[in-house]
């Protein structure tokens, strides 16, 4: 059983203006949307996602979807079998989340995401009850940055996998990587309380992808979650309208750069860098190079060339191998989302800050192309306070809302409840200067080169004073000790490094003793709320 504690996101002090000024409506903000993330707005979202999304569009994504279930092989779990049924209607469409392929899902912030996304299904399904709403992972499969998922920290220690063939085999979609090594370097040394269903995810299956689909199917699996793999040949017949027209102007570079110009005229950062080209070629030998235009200056071919390769293709060459072989092409962070759009009959985007920044870079993407641009939500964000920690924090006599104070202003606080005089030699320091002031000016009248030698004087004093303040200081600390040591370690097990718990822990932090927990967090989460959730274990 827990309970659910909420605050506004902006007094956590852990995200940033951007995400902050966007949940409080700043008209700053409004150019870079479409619609706000209400209930109300999804009716003309509906309607305007039905209007633009062909048939063909949705047989295309259906077969692949079951395909790709097939390929997994067992039994579909009926709860995603009827929504893979639901997803041949007209009259069905999708809640949509995002992530990388972390391992044994990485942060907790990889479970928030999807809870998030089945719950606003849900809540969807409940105010338009003519249409059905299915939630969507997506899978970050042909990302290639394999150090920021190959790693995760659980009860004290990091665990982590090498990847197939280190380096050598690195650099190319992870979704495609081989688990050569995964047992031996990373499951075997696994605790033995971990639930079955995170190593069988992997020791079943072919490659990273497979992996993650497997694992996240096995969390999900009774509330309909539909994970998709976009780096498919069939999907990506559907890029080359895309393809065409990035190849041939450049498209989506223009518009972000014109868009980062008023980002930062109304007060904000971009989040992402815009390339000339926003592609990347999947080479012969599996990797993922960059396509940079007239990148060889004086080369034979001077139009586009596949960065760290040999290889280069004049603007003719490239559109007719788009389209003749799309899959050899992968979008970068730029126009992933648009390629999303274009396969999804998708209505809403839910993701953290720093992706719903750079979503607010991208408007004028979607417009080039016709594409809806959908409703970005910013996920769940939440701390998780067990029974022992919540313990913890009413014994020093902290509210929920307390924890969140910087750890020098707690400790005052718990000082000032334990009857801890606070030292401060403020006035004394004012005493002193005072005094130093006086005697300066007794040296300007009587010889003047002695001035100095009174600063120096002043300067050791005033320094002296500091040193016997925090003397003192210690010396009351000392007869709370205990207190304060039991505060230290509680801030830095929830909020470790000192950021928030959601974006280091790992889920089986908690789901090992807790195997309610994402019961339990369907039932707290409120995606559309906008509001930072305590949930505290009762």
């Amino acid at each position: 059983m827990v309970q659910t504690i909420t605050l506004p996101y902006a007094a956590t002090g852990a995200f940033s203006g951007l995400l902050t000024d966007y949940i409080a409506a700043s008209p700053a903000l409004v150019p870079f949307y479409h619609r706000r993330p209400e209930l109300a707005a999804f009716q003309a979202q509906i309607e305007e996602k039905k209007a633009s999304y062909a048939p063909e569009a949705r047989q295309r994504l259906v077969a692949d979807l079951r395909a790709q279930y097939a390929e997994l092989g067992g039994e579909v779990p009926p709860a995603v079998a009827a929504n893979l049924d639901l997803l041949a209607r007209d009259t069905t469409f999708t809640i949509t989340t995002g992530h990388q392929l972390n391992l044994l899902t990485g942060p907790l912030y990889f479970v928030f995401k999807i809870v998030s996304a089945i719950k606003l299904s849900q809540e969807l399904k409940a105010a338009y009850p003519q249409y059905d709403f299915v939630p969507v992972y997506w899978l970050a499969t042909e990302d290639h940055d394999f150090a920021e998922i190959n790693s995760f920290p659980l009860f004290g220690k990091t665990y982590s996998w090498a990847g197939p063939g280190g380096e050598a085999g690195l650099g190319g979609p992870v979704g495609r990587l081989a688990l050569t090594g995964l047992e031996e370097e990373l499951l075997s040394q696994l605790p033995p309380e971990v639930p079955a269903a995170f190593r069988e995810a992997y020791t079943g299956s072919q490659n990273l992808s497979e992996a993650t689909r497997r694992l996240a199917t096995s969390l999900f699996d009774e509330y309909g979650l539909v994970c998709i793999d976009a780096d498919r040949p069939a999907l990506k017949q559907a890029l080359k309208p895309l393809l065409e027209k990035e190849i041939k102007e450049q498209f989506s570079n223009q518009a972000v750069q014109a868009t980062n110009g008023r980002l930062t005229a109304a007060g904000y950062k971009p989040q992402v860098y815009s390339r000339p080209l926003n592609l990347f070629f999947l080479t012969d030998t599996g990797k993922r190079e960059r396509l940079e235009p007239d990148a060889a200056p004086g080369a034979d071919c001077t139009q586009v060339t596949v960065r760290g390769t040999a290889r280069c293709h004049s603007q003719a060459e490239l559109l007719a191998l788009a389209a003749a072989e799309p899959e050899r092409f992968s979008p970068n962070v730029v126009l992933r989302p648009v390629y999303q759009e274009i396969l999804l009959p998708n209505l809403a985007y839910i993701g953290g800050g720093a992706e719903v920044a750079y979503w607010f870079q991208l408007k004028d993407v979607f417009a080039a192309l016709g594409v809806p641009y959908p409703i970005v939500l910013p996920r769940n964000s939440a701390m998780y306070l067990s029974r022992a920690n919540a313990g913890k924090l009413a014994k020093l006599g902290l509210s929920t809302f307390d924890i969140f104070k910087p750890l020098a202003e707690l400790k005052k606080q718990v000082g000032a409840a334990l009857g801890q005089e606070e030292i401060s030699l403020a006035a004394q320091q004012q005493a002193l200067a005072a005094a130093f002031e006086q005697v300066q000016a007794l040296a300007q009248r009587l010889d003047p080169t002695l001035v100095k030698s009174v600063a120096a004087e002043a300067q050791k004093a005033a320094a002296s004073l500091a040193g016997l303040e925090k003397r003192l200081s210690k010396a009351a600390e000392a007869k709370h000790e205990t207190a304060y040591a039991q505060l230290t370690a509680l801030k830095d097990k929830l909020f470790p490094g000192g950021g928030l718990q959601e974006r280091t822990d790992n889920v089986l932090s908690i789901l090992i003793n807790n195997p309610g927990f994402i019961e339990q967090l369907l039932a707290c989460f409120e995606p559309l709320a906008l509001e930072f959730a305590v949930v505290q274990e009762g």
